[in-house]
């Protein structure tokens, strides 16, 4: 285990390397010129390209590029071009909105779409199980940003019980955690929805396995056989999906903050997009890309603690 530990640590910084060449070029494709956009739509040609010198724009990109990388192995991602702060005090003081968001969701789909998803296993071919179906079918089609202004409309809106604008930046995630709770039921209902469905696809697989039979024939009471042996035996792909939801919503709230009016990543990112702010886009990118291998990574794990018979 340790010598896989060590060769996954290796193949990850590979793959960071990788994708930093990839986000780097990426965004110098993007058009418009930063300097002009710092500057305004009424600065001189004069002055866009003494902007462009200063800032390093004008150098050729592989150096750029080295240039950015030596800084990145640092802990330095750069000054942000639009508000001269750095890029790494942006990402630090939006991530705990996103994370805190991310977490919520990811519970509720926990809690909401495993129980539901072996109701409906167990229940197979019913009226529960159809009823079970069609509900996390509708929160598959419902778009995010629908359910989250659906959600406003009713309860913030009409009813008054939760608030909308307001949050703090500069307050503790406690003082503001009533701006959670609309955009995390919204993300983590949808999510919900796809955890149930991959859980009763799961647990009927297992159910018609032979050391089911068995331990039915045994004797066993429903409860021990559920959870003792069929849950245990179809945990793998439902990890493999939660592990993949948990990265799309630390790396993939851009629209419900938007909407919500919550100041985290994915609202940083659409800014720094507008204002043309690459160091800042590059910095939130190579941060999505870290949760996706950090997760990853941590899913392979334990897949090995769930069950041993998996060898590296």
């Amino acid at each position: 285990m340790r010598a896989y530990i060590i060769k996954r640590v290796l193949n990850l910084l590979i793959v960071l390397f990788i994708l930093s060449i990839v986000v780097f070029t990426y965004i110098h494709f993007i058009p418009g010129d930063p300097a002009a956009v710092m500057l305004g739509s009424e600065a001189s040609q004069q002055a866009i390209e003494a902007l462009n010198e200063q800032l390093g724009l004008n150098n050729p990109i592989i150096f750029q590029y080295f240039d950015w990388l030596g800084q990145v192995f640092k802990g330095n991602f750069g000054m942000s071009i639009f508000s001269n702060v750095p890029v790494t005090e942006l990402i630090t003081q939006r991530l705990p909105v996103t994370l805190t968001l991310a977490v919520i969701a990811f519970l509720i789909s926990l809690v909401v779409g495993i129980p539901l998803g072996m109701i409906s296993a167990l229940k197979n071919n019913t009226k529960t199980d159809y009823f079970v179906m069609i509900i996390a079918l509708v929160g598959l089609s419902v778009p995010e940003f629908w359910a989250g202004l659906l959600l406003v409309l009713i309860f913030s809106v009409n009813l008054g019980w939760l608030p909308f604008t307001g949050f703090a930046i500069d307050m503790q995630i406690l003082e503001n955690i009533e701006y959670f709770i609309i955009p995390s039921v919204a993300l983590g209902l949808i999510q919900a929805a796809i955890v149930s469905r991959m859980t009763r696809s799961s647990v009927l697989d297992i159910l018609d396995q032979d050391f089911v039979r068995t331990a039915i024939a045994k004797g066993l009471k429903d409860h021990v056989v559920v959870f003792k042996h069929v849950m245990k035996a179809s945990l793998l792909p439902i990890i493999t999906v939660l592990g993949i939801n948990f990265g799309i919503l630390l790396g993939g709230t851009v629209v419900i903050e938007i909407v919500c009016n919550l100041p985290g990543i994915g609202s940083l990112t659409v800014s720094s997009i507008m204002n043309r702010d690459y160091p800042v886009i590059q910095g939130i990118l190579l941060y999505i890309a870290l949760i996706y291998l950090i997760v990853n990574f941590v899913v392979d794990l334990v897949y090995a603690w769930i069950d041993p018979r998996i060898q590296y």
